[in-house]
């Protein structure tokens, strides 16, 4: 095991007993909802995660060390601290030597998920290329770390404030499969559609495992997107989304938010617009994405 990582003991005994175990971000709890319902939420999404037969392992750092799987205290600290930094590939040997608290972004999630021998991760939504990257050069560190990383990301798709487009051209170029789990179109966040198709259409999490597993064993590093639209009920109207985006990325670029900051501006501004609609969407959202991870996880375990 990795000097720098600390396995929590549940952790610990599933993966040495070849159990299914499924990772989750931290920066959705220090940067992606207000207190408390973001402990709320993260405490939830690992019940959910147990009730469909896998074992929970929320990543962060903590004082310097890499944690795959949280106490209830760890994730009380991360809620309600103001002092957690967001953490993505650069970031971790800084924040390690610090011994500071990070909450990971899917990026460093994948990383020490893989540390830990964790293959499945779940997460609201991947970051990608941000409108207007072809000035900025705004690209998310996800994608790079998906072509390289041998973990599979279940999500509701890219961001919707990203320029998804170039997201998937960019995913394609890497070589990273993008698999619509029960639909033929990439979902983007907040909404089931976004008008891109997915690599592949996958109906049962099975025909998903074992897919995975050819993939890894034909030495073909790098991670899978794996598109799980919300569910119907939760979605949000698309008007009413891009209404919300394109007035937050306005107010953004008015007052030279850039970098690591604008994602949660834009987030946290999309939740004011909307009348807090999109933050019970998100939730929702990763509440599904838990349940098909969990699934996954179990189906994966069964046939390694």
């Amino acid at each position: 095991m990795n000097r720098y990582l600390d396995l929590h003991p549940e952790v610990q005994t599933a993966l040495k007993n070849k159990q299914p175990v499924v990772a989750l971000e931290s920066t959705i709890i220090s940067h992606g909802m207000p207190y408390p319902r973001n402990v709320e939420t993260a405490k939830r999404v690992e019940q959910i995660v147990r009730e469909n037969g896998a074992i929970p392992a929320t990543i962060a750092v903590l004082s310097g060390r890499l944690k795959a799987g949280l106490t209830p205290d760890e994730l009380e600290h991360l809620a309600k601290s103001g002092s957690v930094a967001k953490v993505s590939r650069r970031d971790l040997p800084y924040i390690v030597s610090g011994k500071k608290d990070g909450a990971t972004t899917v990026a460093s999630t994948m990383i020490i998920a893989a540390l830990a021998g964790i293959k499945i991760f779940v997460t609201g939504g991947i970051g990608g290329v941000h409108r207007g990257a072809g000035e900025s050069f705004d690209v998310s560190a996800d994608l790079t770390e998906l072509a390289n990383t041998n973990v599979a990301v279940v999500c509701a798709g890219a961001k919707s404030i990203l320029d998804i487009g170039s997201t998937l051209e960019v995913l394609e170029t890497m070589g990273v499969p993008v698999y619509g789990y029960q639909t033929d179109e990439f979902p983007a966040f907040y909404t089931r559609k976004s008008g891109f198709s997915v690599d592949y259409r996958v109906e049962n999490t099975t025909l998903l495992a074992e897919t995975l597993k050819i993939k890894w064993e034909l030495g073909l590093n790098g991670g899978v997107v794996i598109g799980n639209p919300i569910p119907e009920e939760h979605a949000i109207d698309e008007q009413v989304i891009k209404t919300a985006t394109d007035t937050a990325l306005q107010e953004a670029d008015s007052k030279g938010i850039k970098g690591k900051e604008i994602t949660p501006f834009l987030l946290a501004r999309i939740t004011e617009l909307t009348g807090e609609k999109s933050l019970a969407a998100n939730i929702q959202l990763v509440f599904n994405n838990a349940k098909i991870g969990a699934q996954l996880s179990v189906a994966l375990s069964k046939i390694e």
